[in-house]
């Protein structure tokens, strides 16, 4: 089924093996990596989000201050940093029914989701790693809803 949204959209995709498919996708930010990881003895399907942000070894302690703020404001799935290169990554899990099938409208929900909270704190950690403001600074500043268009 993602891989049907993904030609649907015009994103490009490669199936890596029966149970992981990966793509791009062009958010208001930057472009994503796209990952989605089936586990059948579980019926899971997880979906991973990358915005191709990494956290350099001195911005760690900050780095996990926002993530704990961010994860704060979330309902569904969370951000972490991957241990192995200090990469961000949004994580979401999707338990599926005994049958293992994922309908088009949850395809499109989780990944609409996922990009559309990487576009969300994208400049929060941006703030955090580039700009040298506080963790809480860096999100009171990316949460502003901007009125009105410029």
């Amino acid at each position: 089924m993602l891989a049907a949204l993904f030609e649907a959209r015009g994103w490009p995709f490669q199936t890596l093996s029966a149970e992981e498919i990966s793509g791009e996708i062009q958010g208001s930010w930057a472009k994503y990596q796209l990952r989605a990881i089936w586990r059948a003895e579980d019926n899971v399907l997880q979906v991973l989000c990358l915005p191709d942000v990494r956290v350099a070894s001195e911005k760690t302690g900050a780095a996990y201050e926002l993530l704990a703020l961010v994860n704060e404001q979330l309902w569904l799935g969370h951000f972490d940093i991957w241990s192995k290169g200090g990469v961000l990554v949004y994580r979401n899990g999707a338990m599926l029914g005994d049958d293992g099938l994922l309908s088009l409208d949850q395809a499109q929900a989780l990944v609409e989701t996922a990009v559309d909270e990487c576009d969300r704190f994208y400049p929060a950690f941006q703030f955090v790693l580039w700009s040298d403001r506080s963790p809480r600074e860096a999100l009171d500043n990316a949460l502003v809803d901007a009125h009105g268009e410029a």
